[in-house]
């Protein structure tokens, strides 16, 4: 299976070029996102992708830095952000694991259609919450695919999806229920202060958690 950050490199380019797919559940997430967000907020994205959402979400803090693991992905990003003059946002090449740096802790950290693609969630999540303050906030919105309003194209492509993998067409990806998801959030210390949904089709839950101690 071809390595995770080779195969979103590969992909970077026409991920760059694909039109949002569900825009209303879009700009409602980014609307309900800039509710917990403040001009004050030095805020971290993991998964931030070509930086979409961090050059609409950047304005509404005093520091914003993307963080993903493609080099390919990150270099559309730091381009789009010159290109709009963005001055509080940084981009860097980063796993979860090393999102670490010299001014941590964050006041929040966002992580948007990501937690489903990490072989190593657990271990991710206690790596978030270490970056945080006490009392800052873990947003995500995240595909789940199991559960009674899981359609049928789900259910196959899970079946479909070691084929694919051994022949480098797609990456990891992890199927589990809402109730699951949860929990493995307030296990590494969390208080989920919400959880809506935008998209009605299947669970893609958006959680807000709140770092306890």
């Amino acid at each position: 299976m071809v390595h995770a950050a080779q195969f979103w490199d590969a992909q970077a380019e026409k991920y760059a070029k694909q039109p949002i797919a569900n825009e209303a559940a879009y700009d409602a997430t980014l609307d309900r996102t800039r509710y917990y967000l403040d001009e004050g907020q030095r805020v971290l994205e993991v998964g931030c992708g070509t930086g979409t959402t961090a050059l609409r979400l950047c304005d509404n803090v005093r520091e914003y830095v993307g963080s993903d693991f493609s080099s390919g992905m990150i270099r559309i990003a730091s381009e789009k952000a010159f290109e709009k003059g963005a001055r509080n946002v940084a981009f860097k090449t980063a796993a979860v694991g090393e999102i670490a740096d010299k001014n941590t802790p964050f006041d929040a950290v966002l992580g948007f259609n990501l937690l489903h693609l990490l072989p190593t969630l657990d271990e991710d999540l206690k790596r978030i919450a270490s970056v945080l303050k006490p009392g800052g906030l873990f947003i995500s919105k995240t595909f789940c695919g199991l559960g009674p309003k899981a359609p049928l194209k789900w259910r196959l492509m899970k079946i479909a999806l070691p084929i694919l993998q051994a022949l480098g067409k797609a990456p990891y990806v992890r199927f589990q229920r809402e109730a699951e998801l949860r929990e493995q959030i307030e296990a590494h210390g969390f208080e989920i202060l919400e959880t809506r949904h935008f998209v009605t089709d299947v669970s893609v839950p958006f959680i807000v958690a709140r770092k306890i101690a």
